[in-house]
């Protein structure tokens, strides 16, 4: 697919601004449909879909880090899914939905699994429609790792599949997440992820350190002291380097875009 090279507005140089000002321009929430859905673990989480047409594709959005279906970058995606005439879900991970979830485990950058079982839901309610999976950042990450797991079997779900701006390298960009500027948007990131995980540990009896919980300052502090250890890695860099995607890259069979801003701040040249 060739396409000209992108070339932001001069007056929006940067890719700190590139990445805040489209806060100041979400779209209305979409008119959504909102279901509960169980899972194989005895957990739930909820798919929000957009007004239903029969016969017409569909667009699976996987959100990224503490991003729900109104998160502004799913708001636009939907609203652009519906103008085309297509249908649209975007699912969540467990516990953004809004709802706490049962489980002590939450989600994490690696869950392919988690992808896998929602993709083969959709797939089993919807056997007409052609699937186009969208990911971004975390979801994209998680999305690319089970394509690659799966290789040529993917294609019996999946038509098509497009990642926007994946950690690929989880240690590059979590190392980058911690420095600079981007100790900002970590903050706003940890500050939600802890809240979540010490409400669990109130609901949960688990062998974890509530203060370094609480204490965590930027994701690998909070990922060593909670992601890690409650999905069973051994400590943040074990996490980060199992949940990678980059490895998984080249046994993708699917037909698939990964779109990557080279001023994201999340995402480093060298992650690529």
């Amino acid at each position: 697919m060739a396409q000209p090279p992108y070339r932001a507005p001069g007056w929006l140089p940067g890719g700190h601004l590139q990445t805040i000002w489209p806060l100041a321009r979400s779209p209305a929430v979409p008119p959504y449909t909102r279901q509960r859905w169980d899972t194989p673990d005895d957990d739930f989480i909820h798919a929000d879909w957009l007004p239903h047409r029969t016969g017409a594709p569909l667009v699976v959005l996987f959100h990224g880090l503490e991003g729900c279906s109104r998160s502004h970058y799913a708001r636009a995606l939907m609203h652009a899914v519906s103008d085309t005439g297509w249908n649209g879900v975007v699912p969540h991970f467990r516990g953004c939905s809004g709802t706490p979830n049962r489980l002590l485990r939450a989600y994490h950058s690696g869950d392919s699994a988690e992808i896998g079982w929602i993709l083969e839901r959709i797939a089993g309610m919807h056997p007409e429609a052609p699937i186009f999976a969208v990911g971004v950042s975390l979801g994209g990450n998680a999305l690319l790792k089970w394509l690659g797991e799966q290789g040529a079997a993917a294609q019996r779900i999946v038509t098509r599949a497009a990642a926007i701006c994946p950690p690929l390298d989880l240690t590059l960009s979590g190392t980058a997440l911690g420095q600079g500027l981007n100790r900002v948007y970590t903050a706003r990131f940890v500050r939600t992820l802890k809240r979540k995980a010490l409400a669990k540990l109130d609901v949960h009896a688990a062998p974890l350190d509530r203060r370094r919980i609480a204490t965590a300052r930027t994701l690998h502090d909070f990922d060593d002291a909670f992601t890690a250890p409650v999905h069973g890695f051994d400590g943040v860099g074990d996490y980060w380097r199992r949940a990678s995607s980059r490895p998984y890259l080249a046994r993708i069979a699917v037909p698939s875009l990964l779109l990557k801003a080279r001023t994201d701040p999340f995402v480093p040249p060298a992650a690529l």
